[in-house]
């Protein structure tokens, strides 16, 4: 076997070596991949995951395990060399069946699917950003629960990051972040191999980075040999002492090391060939003629994690017990929060609003936060310099700042990408439940991190505040039109638009209950009119995403006499419930029996029985007209073929919001114009 480095020994050069081969023979059978980062890589993953990293690959899910996070997520075979070699339940078959259908080995990282893959990477950058939100998360509960001689929570978040994840702007925005934040558990590997797929990073990346990450607070370093495992261990133990700052370690790496190609383009993503196979094998010395080989000495040495990580779980075990033992409240919430559960009687405090007066439905949102913050330990989040407008401050929990990690007020500044995606993090971090606020039009500078937290099937809450035109004079810039339709489009992603303080509370109990995907909330800046909920039916009936709220004769719902079968059904969300409401009760003076339908939650309605859909909108009722202040993609499946959508298919206007919600259709005259045209 070659070896590399004087300083490197026959027994690491086999195991890195290993990593590489099984790596490129993977790539090749796929006919499919990315071979180079794999191959330049594998030294710095085989220190890291070899002399660093605690981790029991018999329980994945390990609370104080190491995190490690492949932000380039493209190299994925790295990965999964690693967790198959170190005793993961990921087979050599897995492996050979890389890219293909139903495997566990996708072509990037998946967390709900593999083993040991602790966030779904791909999308550069986002792995970067995840990376500080597990940092966010090991500080807060570090802060909320760690006692003199208890350190029940004390570990690494460790990450491979690329020129690519480099240059996204979510990094910049979470780097800045994680230094003001003085986040010293964070220590990354930067790949500084200089080759994206175009061609040399020169092409648009001249930067002196390590400078870049000093000027954000971030200790830095250089390892000028990538294939040098001494110095990349010392440039670990350096960061490592460094308690006070993240780490960047500029790691400087031949990508597709040992490839006829290595050091170009054509070593980043395009399938090596048999020839280039064995060619690179032989550069590697190594079989050219075994594929899938794992020496059993190589084998032996990686599976050591096993002992290893069943020592570090007793060890931490045992802490916990006496932890436990000698803090008893607190070890009880430490279990309930970690175990993923909610306090029993959480639900208990949501408010009444008995006494509610009209409000917006931000500032509906902002009571329910405070009322069930102290009963929800686990709740933790902010905005994104916004908290004021968008109500998220959870009164009297101080900020979350460096030196005081156990405040629950997050910061997170003008920085709405990084948001989404630290939110994301903390989720997957385990232990909490995190929320966000913007207002709604800027979403589409998080899209990126939403999709990708509904992929990762992780329990996040974002708080979209002035919701449509109504929030008035800011203007079309910052009136959301096409943004209801944009985040419905996401799968897994429930959207609800609340029309009063009850749908606010059912709201978030349902986003609290949500405890494996993310819920986006769209609320108001202006007040909308409170429902009396003795005269229409319960805003309970939000648990199912759409409902009967007024019955054509005016009858509540729940009760069952002098009903009248409806001619009309008028149909909305938020605060154009109010305007339907407005309607039926002039059209029903007309002689025309209109029902409204409150739709907050239009994908929790589509889960409903086929049944319960023609309950709510029956079939033979043609005649049905959807208000909403958005476009109407999306309104057609609801209305049918024969009914009508006052919608907003532009942009807004600046003026005050009931002028613009006015002046743009959403007046009773049009309601009823719009009404009396389907009869």
């Amino acid at each position: 076997m070659e070896k590399d480095t004087d300083a490197t020994s026959q027994l690491d050069q086999l195991c890195i070596n290993t990593i590489r081969a099984l790596a490129i023979d993977a790539v090749q059978n796929a006919k499919s991949g990315h071979p180079g980062l794999p191959l330049g890589a594998a030294p710095m993953a085989y220190v890291l995951w070899t002399k660093f990293m605690r981790y029991n690959p018999k329980k994945p899910k390990w609370e104080n395990r190491d995190r490690f996070l492949l932000s380039a997520g493209h190299g994925c075979m790295l990965l999964y060399s690693l967790l198959h070699l170190t005793g993961y339940d990921l087979s050599l078959d897995e492996i050979k069946n890389f890219r293909q259908w139903d495997s566990k080995t996708p072509g990037h990282p998946e967390n709900v699917l593999t083993p040991g893959v602790e966030i779904t990477t791909g999308p550069l950058g986002q792995g970067f950003t995840n990376g500080v939100g597990m940092a966010m998360a090991e500080a807060h509960l570090a802060a909320k629960f760690n006692r003199p001689d208890f350190s029940v929570i004390d570990h690494y978040v460790y990450a491979i990051v690329s020129d690519g994840d480099l240059m996204e702007g979510v990094a910049s925005e979470a780097a800045s972040l994680a230094g003001h934040l003085k986040l010293g558990k964070l220590i990354y590997l930067y790949d500084d191999n200089h080759v994206t797929i175009e061609g040399f990073t020169s092409l648009a990346f001249s930067e002196d980075v390590p400078k870049r990450f000093e000027a954000y607070g971030w200790h830095t370093s250089t390892v000028e040999d990538g294939n040098d495992v001494a110095v990349i261990e010392a440039a670990i133990r350096d960061a490592q002492a460094v308690a006070d700052r993240p780490s960047l370690i500029s790691v400087k790496t031949t990508i597709g090391y040992g490839m006829p190609t290595a050091g170009t383009r054509k070593a980043h993503s395009d399938p090596p060939g048999e020839d280039a196979v064995r060619e690179t094998k032989r550069h590697l010395g190594w079989p050219e003629d075994k594929f899938f080989y794992v020496p059993d000495e190589a084998l032996a040495h990686f599976r050591k994690a096993l002992e290893r990580g069943q020592q570090y779980e007793q060890e931490w075990d045992e802490l916990i017990d006496k932890y436990e033992e000698k803090h008893q409240d607190l070890g009880q919430m430490w279990r309930t929060m970690m175990d993923g559960k909610l306090p029993e009687d959480w639900e208990q405090h949501l408010p009444s609003f008995e006494d509610a007066k009209e409000v917006a439905t931000r500032v509906a949102s902002g009571q329910v936060i405070n009322a069930i913050a102290p009963h929800l330990p686990m709740l933790i989040g902010g905005s994104a310099d916004l908290g004021v407008s968008n109500n998220t401050d959870i009164k009297d929990s101080g900020d979350f700042e460096a030196g005081s990690y156990d405040g629950r007020i997050v910061h997170w500044g003008i920085r709405e990408h990084c948001m989404g995606s630290t939110m994301t993090g903390m989720a997957l971090n385990g232990g909490l439940i995190p929320y966000g606020g913007t207002f709604m039009c800027f979403s589409d500078y998080m899209r990126p991190s939403i999709r990708l937290a509904c992929l990762s099937e992780v329990q996040v809450i974002y708080v979209f505040t002035h919701d449509s035109v109504g929030l008035g004079e800011d203007g079309p810039t910052h009136q959301p039109v096409e943004h209801l339709a944009a985040l419905r489009a996401i799968p897994h992603l429930f959207v609800i638009r609340p029309a009063d303080v009850h749908e606010v509370r059912e709201a978030w109990r349902l986003a609290i209950l949500r405890r494996k995907a993310p819920t986006a909330l769209a609320l108001t800046r202006q007040k909308v009119p409170l429902i009396d909920r003795k005269k229409f039916a319960s805003a309970e009936g939000l648990r199912k995403g759409g409902y009967v709220l007024a019955e054509a004769d005016g009858v509540s719902t729940e009760s069952g006499s002098d009903r009248v079968d409806p001619q009309l059904i008028l149909i909305a969300t938020g605060s154009e419930v109010g305007l339907a409401l407005e309607g039926r009760e002039q059209l029903q003076k007309d002689g025309v029996p209109t029902r409204v339908v409150s739709m907050p939650c239009i994908e929790l309605f589509e889960e409903q029985s086929q049944n319960y859909h023609d309950k709510v909108l029956p079939p033979s009722i043609t005649a049905r007209l959807s208000i909403e202040a958005g476009v109407r993609q999306g309104w057609d499946r609801w209305v049918g073929a024969k009914g009508d959508v006052i919608c907003l298919d532009r942009f807004g206007a600046s003026a005050p919001g009931d002028v613009a919600l006015k002046n743009l259709g959403f007046n009773i005259e049009n309601v009823l114009t719009h009404a009396r045209a389907l009869r």
